[in-house]
């Protein structure tokens, strides 16, 4: 019985569509625990399906790039997924042009503090200077993170581990940390999560309103342009 499951499965490997399947099902089955929890922070679908995938590529022995082989489809759909989210936005146009200076405020202070944080911290802990680097970009969305962090000096694998890390992080935590700071505001609570927290953030924020999940999408897209333009300027200044 067992050389046949084996056989089976390294049929199965070889098949385009393995990944995408799996990748499906976990989602599927973390969405629906997540459901089960009465929506809970805590039962985020995504970290979930992360820990069911690596715990399934590990026991199996399947290697990444032949899981992405299959799965890259979804891959794709992030371009579309993303561009999207002007939709949404567009709709809370009025309430955005009305906040543009606090806009603006909010999103320099946060894009600066994320990084200097995050450099400060690691270097605190006596990281060393090339972790440092591939931690500047962490609350940027993943492909601009890794190409940040590639510029810089920084390891992009690491990095885009660092980034999933931060934005389930900040989708688990984030609503909790404004209920004790009593911040009620959808459209802040949705910057503020977009701006730590990038896409994994913004999908927890479209769970809470549309408003949040608008104001989060608007800020993961000009913290992603703010950090690309000007953390490789600044980031020497901090060597």
């Amino acid at each position: 019985m067992a050389p046949q499951i084996n056989d089976l499965w390294v049929y199965l490997s070889t098949t385009p569509l393995l990944g995408l399947t799996v990748t499906m099902l976990a989602y599927q089955a973390a969405w629906w625990v997540h459901r089960r929890s009465g929506s809970s922070p805590l039962a985020n679908p995504v970290m979930i399906a992360v820990a069911a995938l690596v715990a399934l590529l590990a026991i199996s022995g399947t290697s990444y790039q032949t899981y992405f082989d299959g799965a890259q489809f979804v891959h794709f759909l992030l371009g579309p997924a993303t561009v999207a989210l002007a939709v949404p936005l567009y709709t809370q146009f009025r309430r955005v042009r009305a906040m543009m200076l606090p806009v603006i405020a909010g999103l320099l202070v946060g894009s600066f503090t994320a990084a200097v944080s995050a450099v400060l911290v690691a270097r605190l802990f006596g990281a060393s200077l090339v972790t440092q680097l591939s931690l500047a970009p962490k609350s940027v969305t993943t492909p601009i993170a890794m190409g940040v962090a590639e510029r810089i000096g920084g390891i992009p694998s690491l990095t885009a581990v660092l980034v999933i890390s931060t934005g389930i992080l900040g989708a688990v935590l984030g609503r909790y940390l404004f209920d004790a700071l009593r911040i009620d505001d959808a459209a802040i609570r949705g910057f503020a999560t977009g701006v730590t927290a990038h896409g994994i953030g913004t999908a927890r924020a479209f769970q809470e309103s549309e408003q949040a999940g608008a104001f989060a999408a608007l800020a993961m897209g000009m913290n992603g342009l703010v950090t690309a333009l000007l953390l490789p300027m600044f980031l020497p200044l901090l060597q």
